[in-house]
């Protein structure tokens, strides 16, 4: 019986004004600071990884030697576009596409 009361009993209203927006930012704040700590952690280093990617790609020269995202390392021949051809062997040239380049190889 004294379980059915309290299901039953209105929740308790706080001190004064914490029912308004004081009460809405304080139960917010855990979701922003989540979200602010995975923007910091994941979002922006991933953006940064990016940025330096588009920058190697568009740098790109013959005699460059790379590697591809699917583990071919070949040095760069010749460039049309987004196709850039790669010789990994004497005489043997392949062709790639640009955004499959994932660095520059050093060995």
């Amino acid at each position: 019986m004294v379980t059915e009361a309290f299901a039953m009993a209105p929740p308790p209203q706080g001190q004064g004004g914490q029912g308004g927006i004081v009460g809405i930012i304080l139960t917010l704040l855990p979701l922003i600071l989540i979200f602010v700590i995975f923007y910091f952690l994941l979002i922006r280093p991933q953006q940064k990884r990016l940025k330096e990617h588009q920058k190697f790609l568009s740098e790109l020269r013959p005699g460059q030697k790379v590697f591809t995202s699917g583990g071919l390392i070949g040095r760069v021949t010749k460039i049309e576009g987004d196709l850039v051809w790669l010789e990994v062997e004497k005489d043997v040239q392949i062709p790639v596409i640009k955004g499959y380049i994932a660095g520059p190889f050093q060995q």
